[in-house]
């Protein structure tokens, strides 16, 4: 029986994916095998020592203490992409809204409850919309700064528009290039996509190397009278900056997700409160995929969407057991651990060893149960951090 604490308001679909007859799962569950969370905060909290795995059912992970779990061979999983439709469709309101009178037209009509003709305020009203004129999307140009899950959506749906779409991304991966419309203008760096674009949405996540990555540099050559968009994280965009650039003319419109005081007030600041990913829907495919991943691992030690571990995926033979070990990425690990178990007359069948930066990953599928001694030899083995033995039996 795994168990499963979870924190957080967990989408009942997420909770319905793990099999009740296998699985304990609940907000209070003691000594658990996994934590199932959104936002709840983990650093300073007491590490149970039966825990072996942690899934935010969600993208960013700054509220796991990703070294500490490291360390101790925890694996940390997200969902990415689970909520990158909830956010893209976010982004295309705060572009019409920062294009069109939408706001301060909504504004004036209630300004009119006074009135009680309606051909009158009909009249009065064909008269005063000259004040609420906008521009429209299509023709303009579209900069994506990060280019994965969410990113690539966003340009495909301002593709759609009939909008022009560059990019920059300065980490992209093989697969987001698959993703990428071959329609995306490919940018050299950040500030030759900001001289260009008459739109700029950021969609990198949130990091040391990205900590204000928009700043006063890269405001100071935006294309003049330029909409800046940020659903991604806070981090990302120096507010300082970003008034600045709106108080010198430099940008027209600022629209994100993260409000700040200093931005209250102003006509030329649109600001929703961190409602990027809160749908329905979002909450629902972030819980299941991350109730997923989680089972994968707990039944076969798989990791898939890992942002501490490698991709470590490996289908189960009828009848083998498996042994799995985490370890410090350093040479003559998986040798050592070979040879303890030719040693012991155990035989491998199949295997996959990963590794990612630090950290190196280890499926082993043997024909019979290894040993006490067995798991003992292997977790003595020098630099060896975790290990695992995960029975034939099919849940």
């Amino acid at each position: 029986m795994f168990k499963v604490r979870t924190y957080n308001q967990i989408s009942v679909k997420g909770l319905e994916r793990f099999p009740r007859q296998h699985y304990e799962v609940g907000s209070d569950i003691g000594h658990p095998d996994a934590f199932l969370l959104r936002s709840q905060k983990l650093h300073g909290m007491e590490v149970p020592d039966t825990l072996l795995a942690v899934a935010r059912a969600g993208a960013g992970v700054n509220n796991v203490p990703i070294e500490q779990y490291s360390k101790q061979g925890i694996v940390v999983f997200n969902t990415p992409g689970a909520n990158a439709n909830a956010v893209k469709e976010l982004v295309m309101a705060g572009m019409l809204l920062a294009t069109r009178g939408i706001l301060p037209a909504l504004a004036y009509v209630q300004t009119l409850t006074h009135m009680t003709d309606a051909a009158e305020m009909a009249q009065l009203l064909e008269k005063e919309k000259s004040r609420f004129v906008g521009g429209e999307l299509k023709g303009k140009t579209l900069g994506v700064v990060g280019l994965g899950a969410i990113g690539s959506m966003v340009a495909d749906m301002a593709l759609a528009m009939g909008m022009k779409v560059v990019g920059f991304d300065p980490a992209l991966s093989i697969d987001a290039a698959w993703r990428l419309s071959n329609a995306v203008t490919r940018m050299e760096n950040l500030q030759s996509l900001m001289a260009r674009a008459d739109y700029v949405s950021v969609h990198v996540p949130a990091m040391d190397a990205t900590h204000h990555m928009v700043n006063t540099e890269a405001l100071g050559v935006i294309k003049k009278g330029a909409v800046l968009l940020n659903f991604a994280r806070e981090t990302i965009v120096d507010p300082a900056a970003v008034l600045l650039a709106l108080d010198q003319g430099r940008l027209s419109r600022y629209v994100c997700d993260f409000p700040e005081p200093a931005m209250l007030g102003r006509s030329d600041v649109i600001a929703t409160p961190h409602i990027g990913a809160s749908t329905e829907e979002s909450e629902e495919n972030c819980a299941m995929m991350a109730a997923n991943q989680l089972m994968d691992f707990l039944e076969n030690g798989n990791i898939t969407n890992s942002v501490n571990f490698p991709t470590v995926v490996m289908a189960r033979r009828p009848g083998t057991w498996r042994i799995t070990f985490s370890n410090d990425n350093v040479p003559g690990v998986l040798g050592h651990v070979l040879s303890v178990l030719a040693d012991q007359q155990v035989n491998v069948v199949d295997m996959m060893n990963k590794s990612r930066g630090e950290l190196a990953f280890n499926i082993m599928d043997v024909e019979h149960a290894p040993s006490v001694e067995v798991v003992a030899a292997i977790e003595a083995t020098g630099h060896v951090v975790r290990v695992r033995v995960i029975a034939p039996v099919s849940l």
